[in-house]
């Protein structure tokens, strides 16, 4: 964590209290004469969280410092390169709260005086340290900022280590929207979460998320490295159908037919080969695509205008070679296959996150890849979430 200089000369942390001056009383023996008493202790009690001597702290809550009883003159937390940690003092000069998260495995040192209301000093000092995690994971976030995407593109949160917390780290996510959309959690694996809506997104929705992450055990002694936030929006909204018996591809804008192409897709006769069943969604965009596949016997094929819209291997692409086909048979191996022209004209069209809605196949599309979020209806999707 960054460690800034203080922006008030105030106090540290956490759950001790201290009375600085003595506290004891009695009388001299032998002679029988009194003795003199000890001087009262002050009667300001200062406490701090984390208390003086606390192991493993925790990064991601603030340090307090309070008094009873006075106020506070002065309050100091100092990081272990001797920088002060910025925070603010409450009106009453009752209260001092650290404003920038701690860093981790690290020692911080109080030191903190107060005025009591019997005119006495009292004093804190002491150190705590914080928790040092057994391997800093890294989350990201997609999609990313100032992206625009298509209508079905979910938010994923990726985990560089299995998440075994799921429920506490999934508390730390957060997605706000400028039009109101229902959506939820689901883990698609224990190092991936991803936020979808119930149904496709609101055409020009603004989105922003946000995961505080930073200090979440994710348990085995992992903490995320660091919080990481998005900004985007969502594009227009055009969905792609195809049932693939008509041989036709269609696109609609706002629920209406915009283009329509012809086209060949995956092999009726053999489901291994079928362009699957299931609403599938734009995943990459390359103006040129390697489709070589030495199973089936080709290689160093290369297909223009190749929109990817599974990890099970399924493009929208241009197959000139397949130019007889087109429209009028299905003999791909599970690609879309389009003349050139037409190709180019969607591949111009197309935004990552589009949906695309394949209908009238022998196969459905697996649920094994990562990319899986509309494959699942809404009920088994909450089902997936951890909290």
């Amino acid at each position: 964590m960054i460690e800034r200089r203080t922006v008030f000369t105030a106090g540290l942390a956490a759950g001790a209290s201290v009375l600085v001056a003595a506290c004891s009383s009695g009388q001299t023996g032998g002679s029988g004469q009194a003795g003199n008493t000890a001087p009262e202790p002050p009667k300001a009690k200062i406490t701090a969280e984390p208390a003086v001597d606390a192991k493993d702290a925790p990064v991601n809550k603030p340090v307090t410092v309070k008094v009873t009883e006075g106020t506070l003159v002065e309050v100091k937390l100092t990081n272990p390169g001797g920088e002060a940690v910025p925070g603010e003092l409450n009106a009453e000069k009752t209260a001092w709260t650290s404003s920038e998260p701690l860093g981790y495995g690290k020692s911080y040192t109080y030191a903190v005086k107060a005025a009591g209301s019997d005119n006495k000093t009292a004093e804190l000092t002491g150190a705590f340290n914080t928790v040092k995690p057994a391997k800093e994971v890294r989350a990201t976030l997609n999609p990313a900022d100032d992206a625009e995407v298509g209508v079905a593109m979910p938010i994923s949160v990726k985990f560089t280590a299995p998440v075994k917390n799921r429920a506490e780290a999934q508390k730390a996510l957060e997605v706000k929207t400028s039009k109101d959309v229902e959506g939820a959690w689901a883990w698609l694996s224990d190092r991936q979460a991803d936020w979808r809506p119930k149904e496709f997104w609101p055409a020009n929705t603004e989105v922003d998320v946000s995961a505080k992450l930073y200090g979440i055990d994710l348990g085995g002694g992992n903490y995320v490295k660091a919080d990481v936030t998005t900004k985007f929006k969502i594009g227009r909204n055009q969905v792609v159908k195809i049932n693939t018996p008509d041989h036709v591809m269609k696109v609609y804008r706002d629920d209406e037919e915009h283009a329509s192409y012809p086209c060949s897709n995956g092999k009726d006769a053999d489901p291994n080969l079928n362009t699957p069943n299931g609403t599938l969604i734009v995943m990459t965009r390359e103006p040129v695509g390697d489709f070589s596949n030495p199973q089936y016997g080709y290689t160093n094929v290369k297909k223009k205008w190749a929109c990817r819209i599974s990890n099970h291997g399924e493009f929208i692409h241009e197959n000139e070679e397949n130019h007889g086909n087109i429209g009028k048979a299905n003999t791909s191996h599970g690609c879309v296959n389009l003349y050139e022209k037409d190709a180019k004209a969607y591949f111009d069209s197309a935004l990552i996150g589009d949906p695309v809605v394949i209908t009238g196949s022998k196969a459905s599309m697996p649920t094994t890849s990562d990319v899986l979020d509309w494959l699942l209806d809404w009920k088994t999707w909450q089902s997936k979430s951890a909290i």
